[in-house]
């Protein structure tokens, strides 16, 4: 009896609430991909009330006191003393252990209250260290403030050689926030006011978004599960699913309008207090690009609008026999193809094959996550939803969320994150200042490890409706991570700019919305009335403003990178691995010159787009074949 024939016998004999039913048809459901695998975050702590969380909290604490009164206003005079070198060289050594310890900590609480955000002991837990945290970090900003007074000459004496040239590329790095530093106390009020400003709306935006619940199909659903009812091979459901969305996103406007309006407030404020000009500067110091090369970028992939979204859809409308898809079936399993749910087991071994035909030393990377539970993999009520790879800190290991639902994007997903997760293992070894990477080249190895999974895929099928299903998925992955991300971007600058002229009503910011989506999706697709507040849902708006276009800068980068590789030049493997193992020790140009490559050479996004246009004329080829 199949799992759907025994949910339908349960539900039959023993009544229950929605949410019961909605639990015990997941639980089936579940069934049919395997053992789906949570995480084990004991690597990190035992638990919430573990002594050692609560003793390594007190001790992050008074390491950073005892840091502040050793350091505190003598950095000037160390850089300038006769062991400079030496003697700074070991207080960064320091400052980068309360770091990895603070990143533990704050992984930790983290992680937990992802795994259920709904949950109050989690989120108190979570709320509870960030605020000790954030008031520790406040012992340590001088730090970085005062390294950045020191004059050029000085540091970079001190930097020449010993203990402190190790950290050259981090102190380098810093000294780029120079001209938008503070001074120190308004720095300080900076940190503090965090945590009942930006964190706290942060904060209220994940728990409204995991308390929503959309009714489909007689069911209350979570976001992650009524997204997935998109892809669905019914027509009828997709539509039910794509207004249930509208119609809760519609009755919860106001807060997610209120939300949007204070953190875009929140940023204008820093940034005119900084000396910032432009609404999106702050991400791109933070990404080590500039500007021009994003402005480059996204000039490129509007023009590139009617040559990529506009003309796919327009053939996949054709396939669907009308003019022009409603949104809801913008997603939608191509008609006539059969519908497939892919165990995990079945996942994991796929992504694994594709690793390990490029680099068996990936594929072992990228095992130990499967090995070492550090996956979580089923979706829940309560869960962060989405997909993320967080690196937590040099001296543990990453972890991986995803919501599995065995659907071939799933599959994709997971590609993406353990990619992201090699990425971090093998820039670790820079240490806890260093092995972050700017996200120019964050999502270089999530993207490269989708493309290295599909390729693998599509060159065993032979059946040309099973390759043209899989080919046209790919385009459209490729067109939600270029073309929808820099639709996304260009919907967050004109949301900022309009903020700082007054505060926008829900319908001003919808409007926003339909314009760029409009404008990016082309005639071919129908925004009916339902789609404006689809922006609410979406947590990078929230997070990390601006973040959006580094998937279009890493889809389009990987596009090229993977032509170097196709090319079977020799050493490529091996000066791939130098890449991802650079963490954030070099700037973008320099780790992409062994490739051959130059971000800042406006012709370079055409590579990656020529791509995506070459996949979707090679689709209409099938159709006229």
């Amino acid at each position: 009896m199949s799992s759907r024939a025994v949910f339908a016998a349960l539900s039959a004999e023993l009544p229950r609430g929605a949410e019961e039913l909605a639990t015990v048809r997941s639980a089936l459901q579940a069934a049919d991909l395997g053992v789906l695998p949570e995480w084990d975050l004991t690597d990190l702590y035992p638990g919430m009330d573990a002594s050692a969380f609560r003793d390594d909290l007190d001790r992050a604490e008074a390491e950073s006191r005892a840091f502040a009164a050793r350091y505190a206003g003598r950095i000037a005079e160390i850089a300038s003393g006769p062991d400079a070198s030496s003697v700074l060289g070991e207080a960064v050594q320091a400052y980068e252990r309360i770091e990895d310890l603070m990143g533990r900590l704050m992984s930790y609480a983290g992680l937990v209250y992802s795994g259920d955000t709904t949950d109050e002991t989690r989120a108190k837990f979570y709320g509870d260290t960030r605020e000790r945290l954030t008031t520790a970090s406040g012992d340590l900003l001088f730090f970085g403030l005062e390294l950045n007074r020191v004059e050029d000459g000085v540091l970079d004496a001190a930097m020449t050689d010993g203990l402190l040239a190790r950290y050259r590329p981090w102190i380098e790095d810093l000294r780029r926030e120079k001209p938008y530093q503070l001074d120190d106390r308004t720095e300080k009020l900076f940190l503090d006011k965090s945590v009942t400003s930006s964190a706290a709306w942060d904060r209220l935006f994940n728990e409204t978004i995991a308390a929503l619940r959309f009714p489909v199909q007689g069911e209350r659903l979570t976001l992650e599960p009524t997204l997935n009812k998109l892809q669905d091979p019914d027509g009828a459901v997709r539509k039910e699913a794509a207004q249930a969305l509208g119609d809760t996103l519609r009755a919860n406007l106001r807060i997610f309008t209120l939300i949007t309006n204070t953190l875009a407030k929140d940023k204008e404020i820093s940034d005119r207090w900084r000396g910032f000009k432009d609404v999106a500067d702050a991400r791109h110091l933070s990404n080590r690009v500039e500007p021009e090369v994003v402005a480059a970028m996204v000039e490129a992939v509007r023009a590139a609008y009617p040559r990529l979204s506009h003309r796919y859809y327009r053939l996949k409308a054709k396939w669907f026999g009308v003019e022009a898809l409603p949104y809801w079936d913008r997603n939608a399993p191509l008609p006539k193809v059969e519908q497939r749910t892919i165990p995990w087991a079945q996942a994991r071994d796929t992504v694994l094959e594709a690793y390990n035909a490029f680099s068996p030393d990936m594929a072992g990377i990228a095992k130990r996550f499967f090995d070492g539970g550090w996956i979580d993999a089923p979706t829940r009520p309560g869960k962060a939803p989405g997909a993320f790879a967080h690196p937590t800190v040099p001296s543990a290991h990453p972890y991986v969320l995803v919501n599995y639902q065995g659907k071939p994007r799933d599959v994709m997903t997971l590609a993406h994150e353990l990619g992201h997760g090699v990425h971090q293992v093998l820039a670790a070894g820079n240490g806890a200042l260093m092995a972050p990477t700017p996200l120019t080249l964050a999502e270089t190895a999530s993207v490269f490890g989708e493309m290295l999974t599909f390729r693998r895929l599509l060159s065993q099928t032979t059946d040309p409706t099973q390759r043209r299903a899989m080919l046209a998925a790919k385009v459209e992955d490729m067109i939600n991570t270029v073309v929808r991300q820099i639709a996304f971007y260009s919907f967050e600058r004109k949301v900022h700019l309009a903020r700082a002229k007054g505060e926008l009503t829900a319908e001003q910011i919808n409007e926003l919305w339909m314009s760029v989506q409009s404008e990016s999706l082309g005639p071919a697709i129908t925004l009916d009335k339902g789609y404006e507040p689809f922006w609410a849902y979406i947590p990078h708006f929230i997070h990390s403003p601006f973040y959006v276009y580094a998937y279009a800068f890493g889809d389009c980068l990987v596009n090229s990178l993977y032509g170097v590789y196709a090319r079977a030049e020799p050493g490529f493997v091996e000066r791939y691995f130098a890449l991802l193992s650079a963490g954030g020790s070099k700037p973008y140009g320099e780790l992409l010159k062994p490739f051959g490559l130059d971000a800042s050479d406006p012709g370079f996004w055409q590579i990656g787009l020529g791509m995506i246009e070459g996949m979707i004329a090679e689709l209409e080829a099938m159709e006229d074949a």
